[in-house]
């Protein structure tokens, strides 16, 4: 599947700013404080950073709030390798929180029940283009002194009781990766309200350069100062998770197309819902009332018996369908936690801790490998209706 149709004339206007201005780097250039400032007003945050990856910004998001060796970290375990591997690289303490089965997000009552002195923070993820339940989350996290760190990867325009879910979470996180609603082709992008976090994030993702500021990611605005042999640089720890600015171009014109895009993937997901209602056995993410699903995917939980999840998915592809995606395997039923080759990241911590692989979170091994994924990541309803049709005849072949 081509994805062409999502670019336009905007991203290769910006595109060719940055490399008519010589091609600089976001230390130097300013499509990437662009593209910032347009996003973080998009979502109703104060300020943004930009990362290169929606897996950096999270390792940033932890490393600003103070997670660090022996901390404890909780997370769901349906969720993508990178919310497992940044608690890693922190030397922390992966803490698995089972999910609520109907809305396949993080369950807050479990969250409470794995509260210890040891947690440091909270990191909820919004599945599927659906909010967490930021609420009880968010009142644990005052209650405990704990941060909440939202990983909206996929949750671009998500709400939450009516509010955009950025204004609510002390830090929210997006993935730009090529399959999200919009796209730098990899990329991810930071947001909060907190001056101090954006500061320390921004530097955490640039070398600690002393320079850069929340709002600003430059630092050779002043070459007299740069150029002193007796300039000291770098004030703080960091790596080089820096976006480029070509990427951040194109992240500025997708920002600015944001709501079609939207709009596109929800008008597409209303025709698979419409088209499984009368199949008992897909039962949908649950959306919560005055809650916003935007769609990432459209999610089911797969309920039959006789009909194997395979089988319907390899007739639902000979019917023309794009295929049915499945859940990631939980994190820690991964090959790199059931084989033990995380405990290599920190022996000293890690020796002693097992996750068996039943009965940690029950309600996520139950449902994950139920649950199925339709692609809704087309440029229009014409190019979706095959693929919808393509389920009307799954369905019907089954009934």
């Amino acid at each position: 599947m081509k994805n062409t149709w999502r670019f336009g004339e905007r991203e290769f206007t910006y595109i060719r700013e940055v490399l008519d201005s010589g091609f600089g780097s976001s230390t130097s250039g300013n499509m990437n404080n662009r593209f910032e400032a347009a996003f973080a007003e998009k979502v109703g945050a104060q300020y943004a950073v930009t990362f290169n990856s929606g897996t950096s910004t999270l390792h940033a998001a932890l490393d600003a709030v103070g997670v660090g060796y022996g901390d404890e970290v909780i997370t769901a375990p349906l969720t993508v390798i990178s919310n497992l591997d940044v608690i890693l690289a922190q030397n922390a303490v992966p803490v698995f929180a089972d999910i609520d089965p109907d809305t396949f997000n993080i369950d807050p009552e479990d969250v409470a029940r794995k509260i210890t002195p040891k947690t440091k923070a909270i990191m909820p993820i919004s599945l599927y283009g659906l909010s967490c339940d930021l609420d009880p989350l968010m009142e644990l996290g005052r209650r405990h002194g704990i941060a909440v760190i939202n990983d909206a990867a996929e949750a671009f325009g998500a709400l939450y009781k009516g509010r955009p879910i950025a204004e609510i979470a002390d830090i929210t996180s997006y993935s730009t990766e090529n399959s999200k609603h919009i796209t730098t082709g990899d990329g991810g992008i930071v947001v909060t309200n907190d001056e101090g976090y954006a500061s320390w994030m921004r530097k955490f993702g640039s070398l600690g350069y002393a320079a850069l500021k929340a709002k600003d990611g430059r630092i050779r605005n002043n070459k007299d100062i740069f150029q002193d042999p007796t300039y000291k640089r770098h004030d703080a720890y960091g790596h080089n998770y820096r976006m480029p600015e070509v990427a951040a171009a194109m992240g500025l014109a997708q920002t600015e197309r944001m709501d079609w895009f939207l709009d596109i993937r929800r008008r597409i997901s209303e025709m698979y819902l419409e088209v499984a209602r009368d199949a008992d056995y897909l039962v949908p993410q649950r959306t919560p009332e005055g809650c916003h699903n935007s769609y990432w995917t459209v999610a089911f939980r797969y309920e039959r018996d006789d009909v194997s999840w395979q089988d319907f998915r390899h007739k639902y592809v000979e019917f023309g369908g794009d295929g049915v995606y499945a859940a990631w395997a939980l994190l820690y039923h991964e090959t790199l936690m059931s084989s033990g080759a995380w405990k290599k990241r920190c022996p000293p911590l890690y020796d002693g801790l097992d996750f068996p692989a039943e009965g940690t979170c029950p309600n996520a091994e139950a449902v994950q490998p139920k649950i199925m994924q339709f692609v809704n990541n087309y440029g229009g309803l014409e190019e979706a209706e095959p693929k919808v049709e393509a389920l009307l005849k799954t369905i019907r072949h089954f009934a």
